[in-house]
C-alpha cells in the first residue's frame, strides 16, 4: 500500500459564494434509518467546529418529504444555511437482508461464483488488494462459522456415541448447527460478516445492473434534485454520496444534466470512500460506466472525489472513472481526486484508536478530523463557499492511479 500523501492546495477564496445550500445525500448499503445520519452530523459537527474554530447548529426541518434537517454556520462572520436531505433506499436494502441461514451459504456460493468465474476477484485485487481482502473476509468467516458449528455436532455426536447407535449419535448432533449459525448471526454486529455477504450479494446479483426498484428509486432522486436545482433562492445544490452510495449518485446525476437545464456553477458532487470498481468492474455494468463516462467530461457540475489508503473498504485514490474501463480519449473533466490524509489529519492517539476498526474508519469522511487539513466535511456541507470555489485551481494527488484491469471488450471505446 502507497504512504499516504497530502498535496497543499491553493488557498479557497476568502468570500461568500454561498448563503444558502441544499444537499442531498446518498447513503450506502445502510440498513440503518436516516436518523442515525443526523446523529452523527450533529454531534461530530460540534466537534468539528470546537476544533477549527467555527459556529455550526441544526434544527429540525418542518413540513413533510424525505428525512432531513437544517443547519446554520457562522464562519468568521460569514453565515450560512443548508437543508440536508436524505435520499433513502435503506426499506430496499432491509428487503435484501431477509436471508435465513441456508440462503445466506447459498448465497455465498452464487457471489463467490460470479465473481470468481468472471475473473472480477482478480482484477480487484490487482487494482487495490484491501477492498479484495473484504470481499474474501465474509467468505473465509461463514466457512469458518460453519465448519466450527460441523465441528460442535461431530462432539456432540462423539457424546452422545455412548449412549445411542453411532449413525443415530451424529445425526443428533447435526442438530445444534443451526442454533450455533444462528448465533453467530445474532453478534454479527461486531464481525459485520453477514452484512458484507449481503451487501456483495446485492451488488452481483445482476452482475452490474441496478435491481428494477433501485432503479425506480434512483429516477426519484433524480426528479428531485432537479426541484432543487430550480429553486432561485439556492446558492448550491450539493449531492454527497459515500461508499455504494457513489455509483448510485454517479447514475442519479447522469440522470439530472441528460435532462439538460442545469443552472452553470450550481451543481456539485462529492464521492466519499468509493467503491465504485465492485459494481463497474462486473459484466453487466455497462449502463454505469456509460454514467461514468458521460459524468466525467460534463461542465454542468464540479466533481470532487475524497478517499484515503487509510480506509480498507474503499478504493483508494484510484479515479473510479479511469479505473472502470470509461476515460474518454480527449475531454475528461472529473473527478478531482484527493486524499482525506487520515495519517495525517487525525492525531496519532486517534488514528491508532481506529486503524484496526475498518468499518469506523470507512466513516471518517462524515466526522471531525482533530488535526484537519483541506477536507471538512462539514465546511463543504454547511460553509459559506461552494465545493467548485473551495477547490477551484486543486489538481488531484500525484498518487491517483488511473489503471483499469478490465478486459477490452468490456471497457467503452
Amino acid at each position: 500500500m502507497k504512504a499516504e500523501q497530502f498535496d497543499t492546495p491553493p488557498e479557497p477564496a476568502a468570500q461568500q459564494s454561498v448563503a444558502r445550500r441544499h444537499v442531498f445525500y446518498i447513503p450506502g448499503y445502510d440498513p440503518f434509518p436516516p436518523r442515525r445520519y443526523r446523529e452523527l452530523y450533529r454531534c461530530e459537527s460540534s466537534d468539528q467546529a470546537r476544533i477549527s474554530g467555527y459556529r455550526i447548529k441544526q434544527r429540525p426541518r418542518k413540513g413533510e418529504g424525505p428525512y432531513g434537517w437544517i443547519v446554520s454556520s457562522d464562519v468568521d462572520g460569514m453565515t450560512t444555511e443548508a437543508d440536508i436531505t436524505i435520499l433513502e433506499w435503506s426499506d430496499i436494502v432491509k428487503d435484501s437482508m431477509q436471508a435465513g441461514i441456508a440462503a445466506t451459504y447459498w448465497l455465498l456460493v452464487k457471489t463467490a461464483w460470479i465473481y470468481l468465474s468472471t475473473g472480477v476477484l482478480f482484477r480487484l485485487f490487482r487494482l487495490r488488494a484491501g477492498p479484495g481482502i473484504a470481499a474474501m473476509y465474509p467468505v473465509v468467516m461463514l466457512l469458518g462459522q460453519l465448519a466450527l458449528a460441523l465441528l460442535a455436532a461431530g462432539l456432540v455426536g462423539w457424546g452422545l456415541s455412548f449412549l445411542l447407535p453411532g449413525w443415530l449419535a451424529y445425526l443428533l448432533g447435526l442438530g445444534v448447527v443451526v442454533p450455533i449459525l444462528q448465533g453467530f448471526r445474532r453478534i454479527d454486529g461486531r464481525f459485520f460478516v453477514h452484512y458484507l455477504l449481503l451487501d456483495f450479494a446485492f451488488t452481483a446479483k445482476h452482475k452490474g445492473r441496478n435491481p428494477p426498484e433501485l432503479e425506480r428509486r434512483l429516477d426519484e432522486f433524480a426528479l428531485r434534485i432537479r426541484g432543487a436545482l430550480e429553486d432561485p433562492t439556492l446558492d448550491e445544490v450539493l449531492v454527497v454520496g459515500h461508499s455504494s452510495g457513489v455509483h448510485l449518485a454517479v447514475s442519479v446525476l447522469a440522470r439530472v444534466i441528460r435532462a439538460g437545464g442545469v443552472p452553470e456553477g450550481k451543481l456539485g458532487f462529492l464521492s466519499l470512500g468509493h467503491a465504485v470498481p465492485m459494481q463497474s468492474y462486473l459484466p453487466q455494468a455497462q449502463h454505469l460506466r456509460e454514467d461514468l463516462r458521460y459524468l466525467s467530461t460534463r461542465e454542468e457540475l464540479f466533481w470532487l472525489d475524497v478517499t484515503a489508503p487509510g480506509d480498507g473498504c474503499s478504493y483508494a485514490l484510484c479515479d473510479p472513472v479511469s479505473s472502470s474501463g470509461a476515460a474518454p480519449r480527449e475531454g475528461k473533466r472529473w473527478p478531482i481526486v484527493i486524499s482525506a490524509v487520515f495519517s495525517e489529519s487525525l492525531s496519532p492517539e486517534t488514528y491508532r484508536k481506529y486503524k484496526r476498526r475498518y468499518f469506523r474508519l470507512h466513516f471518517q469522511y462524515l466526522c471531525a478530523f482533530d488535526r484537519p487539513r483541506d477536507y471538512d466535511y462539514f465546511l463543504i456541507t454547511a460553509g459559506p463557499l461552494s465545493l467548485a470555489d473551495r477547490y477551484r485551481g486543486r489538481k488531484s494527488s500525484a498518487s491517483v492511479s488511473h489503471a483499469c484491469y478490465l478486459p477490452e471488450d468490456q471497457r467503452l471505446p
